[in-house]
């Protein structure tokens, strides 16, 4: 990563306004792609399924908007091995994650999603041995008496397993954002999203055959949507981070919470239980803050390198 003196230079220039839109867009578009998921399953399209049509349409959509701009040759790469490994870690968050909202209220799987960064912490520390301060330590703790507001083990109508799948798919996001960031130092986002779609698309389609391919106009069109709202979604987050900084613009993603909340209100009627609106709240602080703090670290560490 260049400091900050160099990507002022060199870099995209800055749109801080324009990054915080796109933010909010990607936000709508993913807690589309979730409700969509959700109803999928509902009309009887198994999850391999839905997970191989996720994977194999985003190959297309990829290619071709690398093609129109000019830029296919982002996809040479030298790391074809990291590539496959992102597969592994990719398809088996996408299981979690694709099952938190088939498997609870989309507010709910959305809120457990929150706690990426408070999983980041614990990996930070525990895996790569990275010193974590009382801001962070303590954003944690907060994060997770906010998870157990949200699930309320004694009386909660929230299926445990679940409850566990959601947590699992912030844990996969969080250990995957790891293996990126450090990807990212070579590859181009939008090549590593295409190369893990054509790893992992054939297979899901063997999984996929496990269940019943005869499937309507109406089920297809669903899971197109599906592609559609998770690659542009990604196509959003891609250009906010180009013309804004991740400390600004990340937390437009609790948005998706509203999002969340009105797709299983309109959609599934299903509101919100009062645990959750007094857990979330607990969620969303702690990411704030574990954001926050290492924006102020990074700083830190610009500066000193600086001098």
């Amino acid at each position: 990563m260049a400091s900050g003196a160099n990507i002022a230079v060199e870099g995209p220039r800055q749109r801080p306004l324009l990054a915080l839109v796109f933010r909010l867009g990607s936000a709508l578009a993913l807690a589309t792609m979730f409700m969509l998921v959700k109803l999928s399953h509902q009309e009887g399209v198994h999850i391999t399924q839905i997970l191989f049509a996720r994977q194999v349409l985003v190959i297309p959509i990829f290619l071709g908007w690398l093609a129109w701009r000019g830029q296919l040759s982002v996809m040479r790469s030298d790391r074809l091995g990291s590539h496959g490994v992102r597969a592994v870690y990719g398809t088996i968050g996408m299981v979690f994650n694709f099952g938190a909202p088939i498997l609870l209220p989309l507010a709910v799987a959305t809120t457990l999603g929150f706690t990426a960064p408070i999983f980041a912490v614990l990996l930070s520390f525990f895996v790569l041995r990275e010193h974590v301060g009382h801001w962070r330590w303590s954003a944690t703790l907060l994060g997770f008496a906010g998870i157990l507001i949200v699930i309320d083990p004694r009386g909660s109508t929230i299926p445990l397993t679940g409850a566990l799948v959601g947590i699992g798919a912030a844990f996969m996001v969080a250990l995957i954002s790891i293996q990126i960031r450090d990807m990212t130092r070579t590859e181009h986002p939008i090549a590593i999203v295409t190369w893990f779609a054509i790893f992992s698309s054939p297979v899901l389609f063997i999984a996929s055959l496990f269940g019943d391919w005869h499937i309507s106009f109406d089920q297809v069109l669903l899971l197109i949507g599906i592609a559609v709202f998770g690659s542009i979604g990604q196509l959003l987050i891609a250009l906010s981070l180009r013309m804004g900084q991740v400390s600004s613009v990340i937390v437009m993603d609790y948005s998706m919470l509203v999002w969340a909340t009105l797709y299983g209100w309109t959609i599934f009627d299903s509101l919100p239980s009062a645990t959750l609106w007094l857990g979330a709240p607990l969620v969303i602080l702690a990411g704030t803050i574990i954001v926050w703090r290492e924006s102020v670290l990074a700083k830190q560490r610009n500066s000193e390198l600086a001098i």
